[in-house]
């Protein structure tokens, strides 16, 4: 007599969504092996300024030519990775012949599991959908930490320059625009912050509340009783510049801050111009509560 199993199809469904997860993370993780030009290999560098100082990242590095270009040309120190065993061993063969086989080195690895941590210049030749699934990661990169990307944006993140360059190598030699950009990672700012500076014999208090989209900020000051508009709220990496007017009891004084974000701790300048309070004033300022 024959036995019928019967295996109902919507009990499968679990094991199912489990393998059609993990073959979508498999294919995220996989670009299509598009050389960058060497034309545009070497502005891209030239964007995020790459000296001798800097550890590079190269995500997707097929033969390396980014982190070689940039320790051969630059003196800069990194390592690339790329899911390939090819592209590997073509890089580093390329490291060799450049003699910078002691500034760089390539790993077989998947990009999303890759610490960037040491990383200085992270730079990309990926897609869309995989620059926005790195966004996170790199968001929490230590502020200053610049990315380059070839040709694919990050979105609602707008970058810190947008540039479009003409590469007489791309297309296989028949020539074309390249879109080239770059981010400078900002440090976490939005919050309370809170400091004094000693005007005619007496501390006067401020706070600033910021709040922060990424590199783009908007915020008031409560000084003297008001709330007054930043005019100017600027951040690049961890440097920040505050601008606003607030009238302190002898009329309308301008107020320009500049200086660094560590954590919660803020240290920089106040250069003041008013009618009765002008002069450069030491600013330490402390954020009420992380962010």
């Amino acid at each position: 007599m024959m036995v019928r199993t019967v295996v109902r199809w919507w009990a499968m469904l679990p094991a199912l969504a489990l393998l059609v997860g993990a073959a979508a993370h498999a294919q995220e993780s996989r670009v299509p092996y598009v050389p960058t030009p060497q034309d545009v290999v070497h502005r891209m560098l030239q964007i995020a300024r790459v000296t001798s100082n800097d550890y590079l990242i190269d995500l997707g590095s097929g033969d390396g030519r980014i982190v070689v270009t940039a320790a051969a040309k630059h003196g800069a120190r990194g390592f690339g990775v790329d899911i390939n065993p090819t592209r590997i061993a073509e890089a580093n063969e390329n490291a060799k012949k450049a003699g910078v086989i002691d500034k760089v080195e390539f790993y077989q690895r998947d990009l999303f599991q890759t610490d960037l941590s040491q990383a200085t210049v992270i730079s990309m030749y990926l897609l869309p959908r995989i620059n926005l699934d790195l966004r996170p990661k790199l968001l929490d990169l230590k502020p200053g930490t610049r990315i380059v990307s070839h040709d694919f944006s990050m979105e609602e993140w707008k970058p810190d320059i947008h540039e479009t360059f003409y590469s007489k190598e791309k297309y296989h030699g028949a020539g074309g625009n390249s879109e080239l950009y770059l981010w400078v990672i900002p440090a976490k700012v939005a919050g309370e912050w809170r400091w004094e500076l000693p005007l005619r014999g007496k501390p006067q208090a401020y706070v600033v509340n910021l709040n922060q989209t990424f590199q783009m900020l908007t915020g008031n000051v409560q000084v003297s009783g008001r709330s007054v508009p930043l005019q100017v709220a600027r951040l690049r990496g961890d440097e920040l510049r505050l601008t606003f007017t607030a009238d302190l009891g002898a009329g309308p004084v301008k107020h320009e801050l500049r200086g660094k974000v560590d954590g919660n701790r803020f240290n920089g300048t106040a250069d003041l111009s008013g009618a009765r309070s002008q002069g450069r004033y030491d600013v330490s300022a402390v954020r009420a509560a992380a962010q």
